[in-house]
């Protein structure tokens, strides 16, 4: 059974406890400004928190020492060169960095899970549907730390933004991370959030979308249990389910993509 919250807002009661958290004075991560990665744009002025979007999609913005600066996920399939943020109407350019990520060659054993037949696209088309509102979810008062824990132990089997090609097909890049781990292992929430979506999905299986405040979302895949329900409240290191190896994947493992600004970035990033 798939479910999901319709509206972010309603996750504002619920957000109310952690709507104290206060927003880090240094950021915890270091910047990458290429494709898969985060950029962060300065915006002068010491006026309220500027609104923020970037190709259409909101950014979130924290207090810097001369203004503000904004933090911005960039999708993979960017290109290099110079971007623009959009700041109450007027552009800030920054620039990506080009990168180029090697390439992993998978052999499945159900060709469907490669090329999916006309009921199964029917279904991933359904399936997109619903993720689309979980990718932007943006809980009011709920403020994303951007330090983040492993979420479950072990060693990482396929990085971030691998072009990936099953069976000899190329298809798309790897969006997050690939942990392996023992069927039955315990995922726990990398850090506090809502869920917002839960369900068994073609190619994510058992997963669990969980929103950390302004945009970050992540996504935990492949799961054989999932312990958490539509619209709980998590802290981090909480109980979220266990490793499987639903959909489409070769062995139990692990998979957490990380979203910001509806980008899915490199979560080593924030570890």
């Amino acid at each position: 059974m798939i479910r999901c919250l319709s509206a972010c807002r309603s996750l504002g009661l619920m957000a109310v406890a952690m709507a104290t958290w206060a927003a880090p004075a240094v950021l915890p991560f270091k910047p990458s400004p290429v494709p898969g990665g985060v950029a962060i744009v300065t915006i002068p002025g010491q006026g309220p928190a500027p609104k923020v979007t970037y190709h259409g999609e909101s950014v979130f913005v924290r207090r810097a020492a001369k203004g503000w600066v904004a933090v911005v996920g960039i999708p993979l399939g960017a290109k290099p060169g110079r971007q623009e943020i959009e700041v109450g109407g007027r552009s800030i350019p920054f620039t990506i960095r080009p990168k180029r990520y090697p390439e992993q060659r998978i052999r499945l054993k159900d060709e469907r899970r490669v090329t999916p037949n006309a009921e199964d696209e029917a279904r991933i088309a359904r399936e997109q549907a619903l993720m689309a509102p979980a990718w932007r979810a943006w809980p009011e008062g709920l403020v994303p730390t951007l330090q983040f824990q492993q979420p479950t132990p072990g060693g990482l089997t396929s990085s971030f933004g691998l072009r990936r090609v099953f069976n000899g097909q190329p298809r798309a890049p790897h969006s997050g991370l690939d942990i392996k781990a023992p069927a039955g292992q315990a995922v726990r929430a990398p850090a506090a959030g809502v869920v917002v979506l839960t369900g068994d999905f073609f190619f994510s299986g058992n997963a669990v979308f969980l929103a950390h405040g302004e945009g970050v979302v992540s996504l935990f895949a492949h799961l054989s249990k999932v312990t958490v329900t539509q619209g709980q409240v998590v802290k981090a290191g909480d109980l979220l389910g266990e490793v499987g190896m639903t959909g489409r994947a070769t062995g139990p493992h692990l998979h957490w993509s990380l979203s910001l600004n509806n980008a899915r970035v490199d979560p080593r990033l924030f570890l």
